[in-house]
């Protein structure tokens, strides 16, 4: 047991996640949650993955150890107003969210000082949401990066750090501009790229009479998959990296038009050699243990 009292707010995917992870491993005495739907908190009750759980914020974080925020971003001033005066002194307040730089300098204007803020992301998900789409090994051999504010104490940092290790991850430290830059690269592009490729689909779907969902092939399918993502965490995603992302984009299109070109050339050279060099990215990607080599990504 690391902690006497855990609260974690919002029950999603993640939240739910780590309510299973954290009764698996025995790391609270006493595990709390709250979500602002009345819903979401039976449904909690009815799993059993939380000792106590209520829609009352105020309530449900006193005296807990660790505060975890699990929802979407536009969601964290609301909640930090809320709660920033019912958090006990060393109190160790973090999140999971996927955007850190603009969010690090809200939590620092509003959170006592007599409180650890240290911002988490657990690199790991899935296109589902809710309660039920929990599951206890969500965090296993997945990458978390903590992105520890100024003010922290070094033991704090050490104990979320072993915090997340006991959940399974892997930790990586690094501060809130470098992580925002890598994300919107890995993560946010490719989610965007997923949800227009998904849309050109279905205009073209309904302008041509086409049944282009019957004739879904692996590439389409499983883009369906990415966009199948919860849509308020992801426009919440957008609009707070919108540096990084719209930066990225503007690389994405240039590139888009080279490829275009290419093929109004009929340069088959040119492509050929992008596409030798994308599929290198592919086996670095497998040789680093984020993905497997089995066929269909190991679907059964």
């Amino acid at each position: 047991m690391i902690f006497e009292k855990i609260c974690l707010i919002g029950c999603g995917l993640i939240g739910s996640s780590l309510a299973r992870a954290i009764k698996k491993n025995k790391l609270a005495k006493h595990l709390v949650a709250c979500s602002r739907s009345e819903e979401t908190i039976k449904k909690v009750l009815k799993l059993s993955i939380v000792d106590e759980a209520s829609s009352d914020m105020k309530k449900m974080v006193i005296n807990a150890d660790l505060v975890v925020v699990a929802t979407p971003l536009s969601t964290y001033e609301d909640i930090i107003l809320k709660i920033k005066d019912c958090l006990k002194k060393n109190t160790i307040l973090t999140d999971v969210g996927s955007v850190k730089n603009n969010i690090i300098d809200l939590f620092e204007k509003n959170i006592p000082d007599n409180i650890s803020w240290i911002s988490s992301h657990p690199i790991a998900g899935t296109e589902q949401s809710g309660p039920e789409a929990g599951f206890e090994d969500l965090f296993k051999n997945k990458w978390c990066i903590l992105t520890p504010s100024k003010k922290i104490k070094k033991e704090d940092l050490e104990k979320l750090k072993k915090f997340w290790e006991k959940l399974g991850s892997k930790i990586d430290i690094m501060d809130s501009k470098k992580h925002d830059r890598i994300l919107s690269i890995t993560s946010h592009i490719p989610h965007l790229v997923a949800y227009n490729i998904v849309n050109t689909s279905l205009e073209i779907e309904n302008s041509d009479k086409m049944n282009i969902v019957k004739y879904s092939a692996g590439g389409l399918r499983d883009f369906t998959r990415i966009a199948a993502s919860n849509p308020i965490m992801w426009r919440d995603i957008f609009l707070h990296n919108q540096k990084n992302t719209t930066e990225t984009i503007d690389k994405f299109i240039k590139n888009l038009e080279d490829l275009k070109q290419a093929i109004r050339d009929k340069n088959g050279e040119k492509l050929e050699k992008i596409f030798i060099k994308t599929k290198e990215i592919r086996k670095q990607i497998i040789e680093a243990g984020q993905d497997t080599t089995k066929p269909d990504f190991g679907r059964k």
